[in-house]
This record gives structure tokens, C-alpha cells and sequence, in this order.
């Protein structure tokens, strides 16, 4: 996998190249600087110089970050062999420090003990390796250094990760694995120059978790009355973690926090570090928004003002305030990138209206003042414009920021990249991504929901577009986003270090650092963590109460419904398949050994077995609302089995908050994820905002709320047939207007076996019977007794069943009633029937089965609901116009038994945005030879101002799209998908013949012959 080399010029900076497949970025050609995977120089058998006790040293007048890692260092080294290294030169010392910095590593190089080639002079660059005699006293050292001061950290990091410490072990309780032996091999090693110059997160959105916990367990914010503000002691274990994941930038916490004033030392606790701190989207000039709603009232604010945040009626007290925060920047001195720009105070469209000549004003001014401030032209502080939510329609309508200001591009908050770089510019492009979000169509905050196979995805299409200036992810709390934010920055640090065929090794590292080194367990947890990312691809966990449909066209919520069906048992089987999931990390948990279980808990356990928990309570809970409907005995059952899931649930809760880590983690598992849509409860904004009164998060309650019903003591026979559930459909009941039917059955389908339900509304049991009106019908059970309900699968003997179409019936007889059901057979001729056949009026394909790819396509195993996505190769392609013989496409082949007449395709993709220059985002499709139709799937959708349609397709993940097609005869067709723009993911195709049913996912894939 190669993708094109780019350069991209940060704002002031120097040119840093992006990467290309298996190509050394550190190093010249022919040196003997080995670029390597973090940590692959170390060893436990044996190597150049031994680890263990040797002193750890660094000159005092390095960067105070180099001087603070060496001494983190040093307690990772004891942590893994239990012996404390000292600080003191010694025969076998690791030195430590930052070229033309440290006199410790100029010393070395001046006396030309130390070559330096391919790593001076880069960005944020380190260098490992054993030097012999490298000065008097000193038989042999490890010497590790830097490019720069964050190189050297990095460089120091890079080592403790390499022996075994987790990044994490702070944040998760990870305890590294014992050593006796810890060896560094001979050779010079790097991990290159980072491909993206700014690499960050957001913490954001951290109410009510990191806000509850943070202040009580590090201290409350020290500006007067903001009690829950983060102070330099929290803000250091962020510092600490991003720098262990290579990650260099910060744009700190805003609900309610302002991070200059919550603790006078935080910025020059960043300084200390080593971190670039910023400002959010909403923030620009170095101030974050809340400085400004803390002081300014409705008529005043401290710079003369009006108190108003608009930049029409009020901008002599707002520049002001920006120059502020640009002077704090210089008295204090710390490493920033300056926010450009303006939006509304809270996350939204300015008040003033989005004209562009505002808009450049704004900007203008701005840099005005940094040019006044600094005494330095503006291009040489680093700046980011970005285009979030509407700041994109400036871009879209003809807005450029100046040359050198870095355009932050962004993805829709769900993890769908808006916008790729079209014209190259001097400042270059960055990405701003989400993995937590709050909005419309609703909030998912409660646990990691990220399918890595699709945010590489949409990383990959970054790095080839040569978007590589700032990346930075909205981590929410951080702590429950591990895997993903750590993803993200090992992405950006090294795309071609992260192919696609090399997702599952990426997995199966993140558990051998944080689970130890079996090979077999920790193949098994990548596995868990794979299915899990798969599984929550499917569909937040707090809209699993949420329904979205069409009628007239219209996008229509219900709040009171799962989004999956009974019909084919889908709501069963996803439950079923999370509960699976569930038991596989709960056996893995009990092999794990004692001192890992609470790290096991806290990054995979929970998560896991929570959400696991939490469709075991949707299906409990949507079962009980459709059995009291049908006056079930059952009932009060399926009630009992949803309060005690959400029992189970705050249980859970209470483990991590009162018990894991012995209790280190009180009050962070707080997030509720069930009520949400209970407007009675909590006001009109409880479609899409979690449970809260005042700002203040509400504990869950179940919602919709179960209902228990008075059974009374007699036996009365009710029924259900498969497919009828969702119609809310039982027989004889009151107001049934239709008789009792079973879908048809086929020799081919491969849907669940269809079902007769029969339950009693009474509390006194009965005998059953049922009777087959042909002899090809076969019921598993047809005599017994009904206690509460029984289910007995229906199925057709196929030897006996008639050619073509039979109608036969089904007796259902018990407490004195009898019901009818009716059954259809359709056997069609077997002769001649090739590839996907029709069965029950549809045929459901996944993508990842063509008979015939041409082109260049991609698999993309994982990535789509229900398995891989197809994509055409490479990204970077250009449009195609669909039709001529050597036109890309995939091609299946179908058996349709329906005909002739028309036919309805559905395809599935991915619910990408229209990031390319062209404009829209199309596919086609078409039968045999007839001309392709092309859709573009994002007609009606808009992501910027985040309407209904975009909100349906993101909150379902998946946007499916509709073409009709004339088939002339029944038989073999062949079915053609073909590719118009490239970045498009097809995951599913599905042939309407006038018998699909509405299900969430789709029918199962059908036979192919």
C-alpha cells in the first residue's frame, strides 16, 4: 500500500514530509539508523546493556520536561524490575537529553562518540543506542536523544513503553510484568519524524464523569466559586498519558472550566511538560469561552463592553479580550496555536449572522493583534482556522484564511470526514475527529463506540490527501476512549506504520501492553476488542431506544422503541451476539491473572459486559411493552428481567466507582446512558441531551418504563406468529383484522426458522395441540402444555412439498380456542439457479462476496454492520463515469424467481459526506447490460446543519439508497455496483422482489449456489 508523497509547510514551520509505505522518514540513505516499531530494541534475554540498575542521567539545564521524563524513567525501570536506578553518572549509565541542549549529548557528539546523522535538526525525533567509552569513567552507556526537547521525551517514553509499561498505567491500573532481565540491543534505533507536526486531544464533554471525579480526587479548582474546575495536578496526568502516546497538543476541558483561571499553574505546568496547549472550534485567541461567561454579564463585561459575545455590537471589549489571552501567552511564555475565528457562545453559529466580510474582519483583526502583541509577524505563531459544524460554509462559499494559518477540516462528530484538502496551501490542513460527542441526533459519552476498521479508514483517506498539519480527537473523558485515542495518535504519528493488514497486530499489541505477553490471550482479546468495535458499529448504546423511520418522506423519532425488530428475531440475535461477546470476556477475565483483573475491568471488562447488559435490558424492556399489550402472563416477568438488568447496571457501575482500584475511581462511572428521550422527566431537549436538570446529570431510569398488568386466574390461548410482532398483531385477538400467516417458506432462505408463539394470558395452565393440514408441514412440538408460552419452529419437508407454490395450514388449538395459520411453500426448479437465490421476495448479498471485482477494490473486514465493507482503490482515485467494459464495479450473480416486473435495489454504505472537490458522493447500479443508474446518496442530507436525514444516517450508520430496475424474466441476472467516486463503502445490497421485511440490519446474506 503506497500513497503519494506530499509536503505540508505548518504555520512558521518547517517543511515536514509526509510518509510512504516502507520507506525510513529518519535517516539518509545508506546510514545505519534503523527505524523502528516503539520499543523493538528492547529485549529480555539478553543485548548490548543491561537495564537494570543503571543509573538514569540528564543535565539539569535541559528543557525542564527532559529533566522531569528522566526522573519517570526511572520509576518505570523499578516498576518492571523492582530495582531504583539513581541519577548519578556511573560505568553503565543511560544518558538522556536534547541535542544543542543538553551539554551531557553535545559533549558526546563534539567528541564524536555519538552520530546524530538523520535524527538532528528534525522534528520531534529521537535516538536509542549503546555507545562504548563514551566518556572517562563510563565503560559503556545508552544514550538517548532528541532532535528537540519533545524528542527527547519521547525518546524516554518510547524506552519505558519498550520494557513494558503502559502508557495507560496510571489511568487503567496497568502493572507491568516483572523482569529480571531488561537488555537494550546493539545498533542505532528511531521511531522516525512524526507524519502529522501536531498530534492532540480534546477533553470535552466530561460532565457528569471527569467533572464528578476529577475535583475530588485531585482537588477542587482554585478560582473562587468554581469549585469544579481541573487544577495543574489533574491536568499533569493528561500531560503525562498524551506525551506517552506521542502526542504533543491539548485543548483542555470547557464544560463550565476555564483552564488559565481553574489554576494559575496550568499553563506553566504544559510548559513544564513539554505540551502545546490550544483552544477549541469555539475559543480563539488562546482564551477559552468560559473566561469570557464567568465575567461578562447582560450589559457589562470587564473590558467596557456591553457584555454581549458578538462581534458587531461589541468588538472593541472582545478584541480587547483577545488581546488578553495572546498576552498571557507571551508574559508566560508557553508553546501555543492560536484559534482563529469566531462562533456563538456554546457550540454554535455566530449571532451575528456568517458573512464573509465579517468574518474577515474577524480574522484580520485577530491577527493584527497577534502581529502587535508578539512583535513578530503573525505567520510565525502558529495558527488553526476550523471549519467545524457551519464555520465550513465560509470555506464552501470562497473564504480563505491566510497562507500560512493551518484550515482544520472535520469530521460531522461521527466520525465521518466532512472535507479533504483540494488545493495545496502553505499552512497545510488538519483534522479535527471525533470519538465522543454531544448534539443532535443524540449524545454518545458513556462508553468507547469507536470501529477502529472505520476510523482508520477515515485517517487513511486523510494522510493520502496530505492532511498532515494538526490532528486533534475529541476524547470526551478520556479515560473509557483508551483504545481509540491511542489509535488516533500512533495513526498520526506513523500512517504507513498502520496498513490495513495490519489492524489486528495493532490490536493484539494494545493487549500484550496492557494484559501481558501470552501470545494466545492476547490474540483472544484482540479478538474481543475487534467483535466489540464491530458490535457497537451497529449503533450507539443510548439510541438503542430510539426508532427512526420514513413516512411521506419525512425522517419520524420514536423514543419508545428499539430500533431493531422482532421480525427474523433480529432484536434476539443482536442480544443473543452481545451476550456471546459478554461470556467471552467474562472466561477471559477469570484467566487473567489477580493483579491485571482491575486494569481488565476498566479497559475492556466494563465496557463489554455493560453494553452486553444493557441490550439484554432493551429486549427485556421492548418485550415486556408488546407482551402487556397482548395481556401476556408472561409479562410481569420480562418487567422483573428490566429492573434487574438496571440493577445489574448501576451494580456495574458501583464495581468500577467503589471497588477497582480500591476505590481510586469514585464517582466516575456516572454517566447515564438509558432515559434519554424522557421529555416528561427532563424537558424538551431529552431527545438528544443526556438525562440532566439545571446542568446537573439525572441517575437512569428505565425508559419507556416497563408496565405490569393483573393476569387473571383463567386459561386463555393467544398466538403469535413470526413477523407478527412488529405489527403488534396476536390472534383471536381484539382487532385482528387479518388471518394468522407464517412468511413464506423456501428451500433457499436462511433467515431464522419461522415460529408459532402460543401463550397464555391466564395463570392456570393448558394442554395444546396443533394440526397440519399437509403432510409436508412439520411443527418440532405440536402436543404439550402451556405454563406461560411456547415456541415451536415450523419447517417444510422439502421431499414431500409440492413443485412451485402450496398453501397449507397450521391448527393451533388449546383452552377451549383454536387458531389458523396459514403457511405458503414456494419449491422452485433447482435446474439452472446460479449464485444468490431469491427466497421470501428478497435477496440480501454482503458486499464482501462479488463473483467479479474489477478495478482496484479494498475489503475492509469489520467495518460494516454486519461484516466488511467493499471500497474502490485507492482513495485518492478519480471520478469514474460508470458503464464501459473496463469501468470499476463489483458484479454478483442472483437467481430471481420473482418476474418479470420491477425490482427495488437497496445499497448500503457507509454514511460518508461529500468530502471531495467534485462535489456529491455517487455509486451506480444496474441489471446485465441495461445502463447504470447513478445515486448520490447525500441528497436531502446536510451535515453542517445537521438535519433529520443526516442525523438518520449517522445515527443508524449505514445510508441506505434505492434504485429501480425492470427485470424482463425470472433466472440468472447479473447485479452490478459500480464505483462513480471513490471513498465510498458498500456494505450491503439487497434486491427487493416485494417481500423484504423492515428490519434494522437487513435479512440475513442468502444462499448462494
Amino acid at each position: 500500500m503506497s500513497v503519494r508523497r506530499r509536503t505540508v509547510l505548518g504555520a512558521g514551520l518547517t517543511v515536514v514530509p509526509a510518509l510512504t509505505s516502507g520507506v525510513a522518514w529518519a535517516g539518509g540513505e545508506g546510514d545505519d539508523l534503523r527505524v523502528t516499531d516503539p520499543g523493538a530494541y528492547v529485549s529480555f534475554t539478553g543485548g548490548a546493556f543491561s537495564l537494570v540498575g543503571a543509573p538514569v542521567v540528564v543535565s539539569a539545564g535541559d528543557h525542564p520536561g527532559v529533566v522531569r521524563v528522566a526522573g519517570d524513567l526511572r520509576d518505570d525501570i523499578e516498576r518492571v524490575t523492582g530495582v531504583r536506578p539513581g541519577s548519578a553518572v556511573a560505568r553503565f549509565p543511560v544518558l538522556v537529553g536534547t541535542i544543542g541542549r543538553s551539554p551531557l549529548i553535545d559533549g558526546l557528539i563534539d567528541s564524536g562518540k555519538l552520530d546524530v546523522t538523520g535524527v538532528r535538526g528534525r522534528w520531534e525525533t529521537s535516538l536509542q543506542t549503546v555507545v562504548d567509552h563514551p566518556m572517562p569513567g563510563v565503560e559503556r552507556a545508552f544514550v538517548i536523544a532528541g532532535s528537540d526537547p519533545r524528542g527527547t521525551i519521547f525518546g524516554a517514553y518510547d524506552v519505558s513503553y519498550g520494557i513494558g509499561v503502559s502508557p495507560w498505567y496510571w489511568w487503567d491500573d496497568v502493572p507491568p510484568v516483572h523482569r529480571d532481565e531488561v537488555w537494550v540491543r546493539a545498533g542505532r534505533f528511531t521511531q522516525g519524524t512524526p507524519a502529522v507536526r501536531y498530534r492532540g486531544i480534546f477533553i470535552n464533554d466530561e460532565n457528569p464523569a471527569l467533572g464528578t471525579w476529577a475535583p475530588a480526587h485531585f482537588g477542587p479548582g482554585k478560582a473562587a466559586g468554581y469549585p469544579g474546575g481541573f487544577n495543574a495536578d489533574f491536568y499533569a496526568r493528561v500531560f503525562e498519558v498524551l506525551l506517552r502516546l506521542k502526542g504533543n497538543y491539548l485543548w483542555p476541558a470547557v464544560w463550565g472550566r476555564a483552564f488559565a483561571e481553574d489554576d494559575p499553574e496550568n499553563h506553566r505546568r504544559a510548559s513544564e511538560y513539554g505540551v502545546v496547549m490550544g483552544t477549541s472550534h469555539e475559543a480563539p485567541m488562546m482564551r477559552g469561552i468560559e473566561e469570557w461567561n464567568r465575567h461578562a454579564t447582560a450589559g457589562r463585561d470587564p473590558y467596557g463592553g456591553t457584555g454581549e459575545w458578538s462581534y458587531r455590537r461589541n468588538a472593541q471589549a472582545i478584541r480587547a479580550y483577545w488581546r488578553a489571552g495572546i498576552q498571557r501567552m507571551v508574559d508566560q511564555g508557553f508553546e501555543g496555536v492560536v484559534t482563529l475565528g469566531m462562533r456563538g457562545n456554546g457550540d454554535t453559529s455566530l449571532p451575528d449572522g456568517d458573512g464573509i466580510e465579517l468574518m474577515q474582519e474577524i480574522i484580520a483583526a485577530q491577527r493584527q493583534i497577534i502581529e502587535e502583541v508578539t512583535g513578530k509577524p503573525a505567520a510565525a505563531t502558529p495558527q488553526v482556522w476550523t471549519l467545524y459544524k457551519e464555520v465550513q460554509r465560509y470555506w464552501d462559499r470562497g473564504l480563505r484564511a491566510p497562507d500560512d494559518v493551518t484550515v482544520v477540516l472535520t469530521d460531522d462528530n461521527w466520525g465521518n470526514i466532512r472535507k479533504h484538502p483540494a488545493e495545496a496551501r502553505p499552512g497545510g490542513y488538519g483534522l479535527y475527529y471525533h470519538f465522543d460527542y454531544v448534539g443532535v441526533g443524540r449524545n454518545y459519552k458513556w462508553v468507547d463506540t469507536a470501529n477502529l476498521r472505520n476510523v482508520w479508514d477515515q485517517l487513511h483517506q486523510a494522510h493520502a490527501y496530505g492532511n498532515h498539519g494538526l490532528w486533534v480527537a475529541n476524547v470526551g473523558d478520556l479515560k473509557g476512549n483508551e483504545a481509540p485515542t491511542e489509535f488516533f495518535l500512533n495513526y498520526a504519528w506513523n500512517p504507513s506504520g498502520w496498513p490495513l493488514e495490519r489492524l489486528k497486530e495493532w490490536e493484539r499489541r494494545y493487549a500484550r501492553q496492557n494484559f501481558g505477553p501470552e501470545p494466545g490471550q492476547a490474540a483472544e482479546i484482540a479478538s474481543i476488542l475487534a467483535a466489540y468495535g464491530s458490535l457497537q458499529a451497529r449503533r450507539k448504546p443510548e439510541l438503542l431506544n430510539r426508532r427512526i423511520t420514513l413516512a411521506d418522506g419525512k425522517v419520524v423519532y420514536d423514543d419508545q422503541q428499539s430500533p431493531y425488530y422482532f421480525g427474523h428475531r433480529e432484536l434476539e440475535r443482536v442480544t443473543r451476539e452481545w451476550q456471546e461477546l459478554g461470556r467471552r470476556a467474562d472466561r477471559l477475565a477469570r484467566r487473567l491473572p489477580a493483579p491485571v483483573r482491575d486494569a481488565w475491568f476498566e479497559l475492556v471488562g466494563y465496557e463489554v459486559t455493560a453494553t452486553a447488559n444493557l441490550y439484554a435490558l432493551r429486549e427485556a424492556e421492548f418485550t415486556n411493552l408488546l407482551y402487556a399489550r397482548q395481556g401476556r402472563a408472561a409479562t410481569n416477568d420480562r418487567a422483573a428481567e428490566a429492573e434487574a438488568a438496571l440493577a445489574k447496571d448501576f451494580a456495574l457501575a458501583d464495581r468500577f466507582n467503589s471497588t477497582v482500584a480500591n476505590g481510586k475511581w469514585r464517582g466516575f462511572q456516572t454517566q447515564p446512558h438509558i432515559d434519554y428521550g424522557d421529555v416528561d422527566r427532563y424537558g424538551p431537549n431529552a431527545g438528544w441531551q443526556q438525562p440532566e436538570k439545571d446542568n446537573v446529570a439525572l441517575p437512569d431510569v428505565l425508559f419507556p418504563a416497563v408496565r405490569r398488568i393483573e393476569v387473571p386466574e383463567a386459561a386463555e390461548l393467544g398466538v403469535s406468529v413470526d413477523g407478527s410482532e412488529d405489527a403488534g398483531e396476536w390472534w383471536p385477538g381484539d382487532g385482528a383484522v387479518r388471518e394468522a400467516s407464517l412468511a413464506e417458506f423456501s428451500p433457499y432462505q436462511t433467515r431464522p426458522q419461522q415460529y408459532v408463539e402460543i401463550f397464555n394470558r391466564g395463570r392456570t395452565p393448558f394442554e395444546y395441540r396443533v394440526e397440519c393440514s399437509v403432510p409436508w408441514l412439520l411443527v418440532d412440538r405440536p402436543r404439550g402444555r402451556v405454563e406461560q408460552q411456547v415456541r415451536l419452529e415450523v419447517r417444510v419437508d422439502w421431499s414431500r412439498a409440492p413443485a412451485g407454490r402450496s398453501e397449507g395450514a397450521l391448527t393451533v388449538s388449546g383452552a377451549g380456542t383454536s387458531v389458523r395459520v396459514g403457511c405458503t411453500a414456494v419449491n422452485p426448479p433447482r435446474r439452472g439457479l446460479r449464485g444468490f437465490v431469491e427466497a421470501g421476495g428478497y435477496v440480501a448479498i454482503d458486499a464482501e462476496h462479488p463473483d467479479r471485482a474489477v478495478g482496484e477494490w479494498r475489503r475492509i473486514d469489520g467495518i460494516g454492520r454486519t461484516g466488511a465493507g467493499m471500497t474502490p482503490w485507492p482513495v485518492t482515485g478519480p471520478r469514474r463515469t460508470p458503464g464501459g467494459s473496463s469501468s470499476p464495479r463489483l458484479e454478483y450473480e442472483v437467481s430471481l424467481l420473482t418476474g418479470p416486473g420491477e425490482v427495488t435495489v437497496w445499497a448500503y454504505v457507509s454514511p460518508r459526506n461529500p468530502a471531495l472537490p467534485t462535489g456529491g458522493l455517487r455509486y451506480a447500479v444496474s441489471f446485465d447490460e441495461a445502463a447504470p443508474q447513478a445515486v448520490d446518496i447525500n441528497v436531502g442530507a446536510d451535515d453542517g446543519l445537521m438535519n433529520t436525514a443526516w442525523a438518520r444516517n449517522t445515527s443508524d450508520n449505514v445510508n441506505a439508497t434505492a434504485t429501480k430496475h425492470s427485470v424482463t424474466k425470472i433466472g440468472v441476472h447479473r447485479l452490478k455496483f459500480w464505483m462513480v467516486d471513490p471513498t465510498v463503502v458498500l456494505q450491503r445490497l439487497v434486491i427487493d422482489t416485494g417481500g423484504l421485511p423492515a428490519l434494522y440490519l437487513g435479512p440475513l446474506e442468502s444462499r448462494r449456489l
